[in-house]
Parts: structure tokens; sequence; C-alpha cells
């Protein structure tokens, strides 16, 4: 009896010739496909796997899973890698992680295979997430298979393979890129991109217009927060939206149509490599401007402090692969704790690429109007203020004793 394995599969060229070399070598495959907001004919990517061979294929829609439980709390934790990027890609690993071995399980099998580079970041997402929550399972990843990279060392070799097993292939013309998407962003990398110099030219964006054509009038907004996550929008033609799925759904299509959204990075990846990527998050990056502005307004100094602190390291945890992981499960129960301060509305403005923040309120804010007023002193003392900065300079001014030459 051949042993199963199920194939994280997408329907393109690689995943296919995966899906062939594996029933080549004797397994039983079970082809994979989660449905995280991607454009995709899932049904003819079904059909696809089939002929080629699968003797199963499971479609799953996770968007409600993947947005409420990972791309919402990512939204509360304030979750920014390198202070660039919102964790696009990396948020939906773990999310097709669980329904990669929820098939697994379901199906008997003991194997999981996927497509991921080996020079990538997503393979160790895959990996980590995978052993973690099941420890026993195998892992079979070719582009690190000497077999298979000895076969295939780049995209030609693939097609000559399709060709030679009727693998059915795209006649459109490949772009000069790589793409990931899902319902919170589209990410591109490689190709023309490994250039950091060249420009990305305006047809490879999909989510977003330009700017400069965006509408000349400005979209207002409100925002509601509970617990840190979105619970409300209210658009200025009356409608409101309460869904996550909704909610994101929506502000990806202003964000988009207003241009806003756009980053051209070079990160850090795990692996020590340096990378270039260009990527459009257009509904999540308003919520962050949003979040932002609202966990200032709701949380205490020190503990704002903190949080920024762990939002840092589990930003990183989630990029390198580690949403599963003790630090990382503990760092998100301490953030979660953080969260429950954060409550109320913001008044957004978007327009041309921009987001500005045009008022908030929130009933757990510790914000007191009567005592920060100008025009009258309330409960605070201003003579207290003179003791307060004379305790400050006593160490200022024994420094300045003996450290004023180096000034």
């Amino acid at each position: 009896m051949s042993e199963r394995v199920v194939l994280a599969y997408s329907g393109g060229l690689d995943t296919s010739c995966i899906l062939k070399w594996l029933i080549n070598k004797g397994f039983e495959v079970i082809c994979y496909m989660g449905n995280i907001g991607q454009e995709e004919d899932f049904e003819q990517a079904r059909k696809k796997a089939l002929n080629i061979g699968a003797s199963k294929v499971v479609i799953d829609d996770i968007q409600e899973d993947f947005v409420a439980n990972y791309v919402w709390p990512a939204i509360s934790y304030g979750l920014i890698y390198e202070n660039r990027y919102l964790l696009g890609t990396s948020l939906a690993r773990p999310c097709i992680s669980v329904g990669l071995i929820n098939c697994v399980k379901n199906n008997n099998a003991s194997y999981v295979a996927h497509g991921a580079t080996g020079k990538g970041n997503d393979q160790v997402r895959f990996e980590l997430s995978c052993y973690t929550l099941l420890p026993d399972v195998k892992i079979i990843a070719p582009w690190r298979d000497e077999e298979f990279i000895a076969k295939f060392e780049g995209r030609q070799d693939l097609l000559k393979y399709a060709k030679e097993n009727n693998i059915p292939v795209s006649v459109s013309p490949k772009a000069p890129w790589s793409m990931d998407a899902n319902l919170m962003h589209i990410s591109y990398e490689s190709g023309i991109l490994e250039k950091p110099d060249n420009e990305p030219p305006e047809d490879l964006f999909l989510m977003t217009q330009s700017p400069q054509f965006a509408p000349s009038q400005a979209t207002r907004i409100e925002i509601l927060f509970e617990k840190g996550k979105p619970s409300l929008i209210k658009l200025n033609d009356g409608r409101s939206f309460t869904l996550p799925v909704d909610i994101l759904t929506v502000l990806n299509d202003i964000g988009g149509k207003n241009g806003v959204g756009r980053i051209d990075i070079v990160e850090n990846r795990f692996l020590g490599l340096k990378s270039r990527g260009v990527y459009e998050t257009p509904g999540a990056t308003i919520l962050h401007v949003a979040h932002t502005d609202l966990e200032t307004f709701c949380l205490d100094k020190e503990v704002y402090r903190i949080k920024q602190s762990l939002r840092d390291r589990l930003s990183d945890y989630v990029y390198n692969g580690f949403w599963f992981s003790p630090e990382g499960i503990y760092t998100r129960r301490c953030l979660d704790f953080a969260a429950e301060q954060v409550e109320g509305t913001v008044k957004l403005e978007i327009f041309k690429g921009s987001v500005t923040v045009l008022g908030r309120s929130s009933n757990t804010s510790t914000y007191n109007e009567d005592l920060v007023s100008m025009d009258r002193h309330s409960t605070f003392s201003p003579q207290d203020a003179t003791g307060f900065i004379n305790i400050q300079a006593l160490r200022l001014k024994e420094y300045h004793k003996s450290a004023l030459k180096y000034i």
C-alpha cells in the first residue's frame, strides 16, 4: 500500500510538477488547497490535480478563520515587521498549516509536502507550524531534495517535465515576478524585482491603483474597536459592516481605490538573506493606522511602552514561523491582556495614498480633558512641577560636574 502524502497545492506549475513527481515516486497524494481569499479557479485546479493523478483534492474555505484568528489579532497587537511589513504572508502560513494538519489527520496520511523554495521563509513557517501541531508528521520539501533539485534547476526544466507528462500549463506568458495573494494582501518578489533599483511597473499592482489616479474627493469612515479588534465600520454613505471578512473586504476596496497600502522594501529573511519585496495591503493599513492611534489614546503610558516592546518581539516570531511556539503563545496572551483596554471609535479620512486620523473617542481611555486643560488647573498643582523638575535635574547636575569636558 502506497504511503499517503498531503500536498499543499496551488494549481500552478511548481506544485503540479511536484504532484506528478510524488506520484512517480510511489506516493498516494491528496492535494490540499486553502482558500484564504486569493483569486483562484478552485474547481479548475481540482480537475487539473485529479487528471494528473491526485487521489483526492480538498478545497478548504478558511477565510473567516484567517481574518478572525490571525489578521484581527495581528491588528490588535500592532504587528509590523521591521517597522514596515504588516506580515500578510507570514500570518497566512500558520492558518494554512492548521488546515494541512487537519487534512493529514482526517485522511490518515503520514506526510506533508510543499513547494516552498530552499532560500525562502515559507519553508520554515510551514514546517515549524506543522511540527508543532503534529510532532510525528514527516515533511517532504522537494526544493531541498537532492534528486529533485538535480532534475529541476528552474522554470524551463519544470515546463519540459510538464510537457513530457501531459500536465497543462498556462498559455499566457508568466509575469516576470512571483506573487502570493490572500484576503489581507498581495506580495510580489523575484524576477525583475530581484534588482533592488528596478522600479515596479504599474501593471504589477492588482489590489491598489496609484495614488495619482485616486479620486479627488476624500473618503471618510469610522472604525469601532472592541478589545483591540475591529468590530464595526461605518461608511459616509450610511452603510455599516460587522463581519470580519466583510470589514476587511470593504476596507480593501476603499484603500485600493485610494492608493493606500503600497510598500517597496528590502527585508531581512530568517535565513540571513536580504530580499526585496513589493506589497499591497490596503485594508489592513487603514486598520493599523486607526488602531495605533486608539491604543495610544487608551493605554497607560508604561503599559504602552511594554506593549510596543512585546509587539516587536512577536512580529519577529510571526515572520520567522513561530506563531505556535511557547514564546509566541506567551507573548500573544500578554498582548491580549493589554488589548482589553483598547476600545473606542476612530474617525478617518482616506485620500490619495494617505490615511489621516480625524478624531477618536473611548470609554476606556485615561485621557482626562478637565485635568489636561490649559484653561483651568483642576486637581493639578502647578507648583508640584517645580519639585518634579528639581528631582529630575539632580542627576543631570551631578553628571555635568564631572563630565563637562566631554561635551
